[in-house]
């Protein structure tokens, strides 16, 4: 795997990872019952804790890439691995 590539794939793991924690322990402006920012839906967040989620996010995202990278150079899974086609006999094997 090349630089880019890795980079490539951090950034891919990095904002998966991001849009699944902006989900994570939100509470919204009804749930505090302070009222609600006008312009705003009920079920807009109250307090993002955006820096917080970043921080989080980075961590995670640095795990979840160093085991796929590993996975990736080291050829943990193959391709060979993974094609069913040819393994149930459905194509010719390219060996």
């Amino acid at each position: 795997m090349g630089v880019v590539t890795g980079i490539v794939l951090y950034a891919i793991i990095w904002f998966m990872t991001f849009l699944v924690a902006l989900q994570v322990r939100v509470t919204t402006q009804d749930d505090i019952g302070k009222g609600r920012v006008a312009g705003t839906h009920g079920s807009a967040p109250a307090e993002t804790h955006l820096r917080a989620r970043v921080i989080w996010t980075s961590g995670v995202a640095a795990v979840l890439w160093s085991v796929i990278a590993a996975i990736i150079v080291f050829d943990l899974i193959t391709l060979e691995d993974i094609d069913l086609f040819t393994r149930f006999g459905l194509g010719s094997s390219a060996r």
